[in-house]
């Protein structure tokens, strides 16, 4: 097997000199092993026009490239071996193609060459019971985005965010779709930044449960505050819900004021709306980075407070124990000529100066609020 995906790779460069354009699609990847491609389609005058569920990125060009229009092509997860060939077929940089394939990368917006190259980070909320001190609350995941003049690329990664019903969405707006790949671009970015907003939406939830507790007079199970672990663990929530939002802002102000050879002047209005709702979203999560801290700072005071509380208590009893402890201490010493030693009411007395010697502390400590 390894002599012949050898011979392979020999034969690919000539094969594309010879043809214009070679299908890797099926000798780059174990034929028995499912496509990474989710669907290809070409779309003109805003509708989509192959209707064939077994059509390649390379006929879809030959298609766009003969009659006009524009090929979108979804993948998930590639490989690199799968993605080599549609990489070829449509000229993408290596660096892109590195990047896309490999993922983990920032949201960003570069330009190589004819083509755009969109990171965009997706996030999930993961509905939880209960929030504890290992509870995931987003997900995140990655959509890469080629756009060029003639066709739109897509490579999805992670296990949500699937395009298909936005792809049916936008088809059924001829009129948004007839603008081209800018349009798609647009349609997904949007799509990205109202699921910030929900996401945003629900954390609020989560986090004004927590200053809820934190500030009640008593916590869960009788005590005061709640489990710093898990403040802590929604703060780490909110970071990886920041890093997926802020590096966004300065590519759709790109997109969004200036021009760009492929983005239609029509659609570029639109991108402004994406990234005034993205600004709104940055400002929830640094205004939810900055409440955790102090609802953070918080709970560590009422715990320090509810130590010097304790502390108070253990004192002041440490207090009334030292008079009999004392007393006895004294009498314990076995001398002959102690005070009342030999009077008949020698021991009541002494025992009923040390109740009301400890009486009188408990009243004076109680009445200052230390019991």
């Amino acid at each position: 097997m390894s002599m012949i995906r050898d011979l392979r790779a020999a034969v690919r460069p000539s094969l594309r000199k010879e043809s214009g354009a070679y299908s890797s699609y099926d000798t780059t990847r174990d034929p028995r092993a499912a496509s990474a491609v989710v669907d290809c389609a070409v779309y003109r005058d805003g509708r989509r026009v192959s209707c064939d569920e077994t059509l390649t990125p390379h006929e879809a060009m030959l298609q766009v490239r003969r009659d006009g229009g524009f090929a979108w092509i979804g993948l998930h997860e590639p490989t690199e071996a799968e993605f080599a060939g549609i990489a070829a077929e449509f000229g993408l940089h290596p660096l892109a193609v590195e990047d896309a394939v490999h993922a983990h990368q920032r949201p960003k917006l570069e330009r190589y060459d004819d083509t755009l190259f969109t990171v965009f980070k997706t996030i999930h909320y993961v509905e939880h019971a209960e929030l504890t001190a290992t509870s995931e609350v987003v997900e995140t995941g990655e959509v890469m985005c080629f756009t060029g003049r003639d066709f739109f690329i897509t490579v999805r990664h992670g296990g949500h965010g699937s395009l298909r019903a936005l792809r049916r969405r936008l088809q059924d707006e001829p009129e948004l779709l007839a603008k081209g790949p800018s349009a798609v671009l647009h349609t997904i970015a949007d799509h990205v930044v109202d699921g910030y907003l929900a996401v945003a939406d629900a954390m609020q939830v989560d986090i004004d449960d927590v200053e809820n507790e934190v500030f009640a007079a008593t916590g869960k199970g009788g005590s005061r505050g709640v489990d710093a672990g898990r403040i802590y663990q929604l703060k780490r929530e909110v970071l990886e819900f920041k890093r997926a939002v802020q590096p966004l802002l300065r590519p759709m102000q790109l997109l969004s004021e200036r021009p760009m050879r492929l983005v239609d002047p029509d659609i570029q209005k639109y991108f402004r709306d994406v990234a005034d709702h993205l600004a709104r979203v940055q400002e929830q999560v640094l205004g939810f980075d900055e409440l955790l801290n102090s609802i953070l700072q918080a709970n560590l005071a009422q715990a320090a407070v509810a130590q010097n509380e304790d502390m108070r208590k253990i004192t002041s009893w440490a207090a009334i124990i030292a008079v009999p402890t004392a007393v006895c201490g004294v009498y314990g010493m076995n001398f002959d000529h102690m005070p009342e030693l030999h009077w008949r009411y020698g021991y009541p007395m002494v025992l009923g100066l040390i109740a009301t010697v400890c009486y009188t502390i408990h009243r004076t400590l109680k009445r200052n609020g230390w019991l």
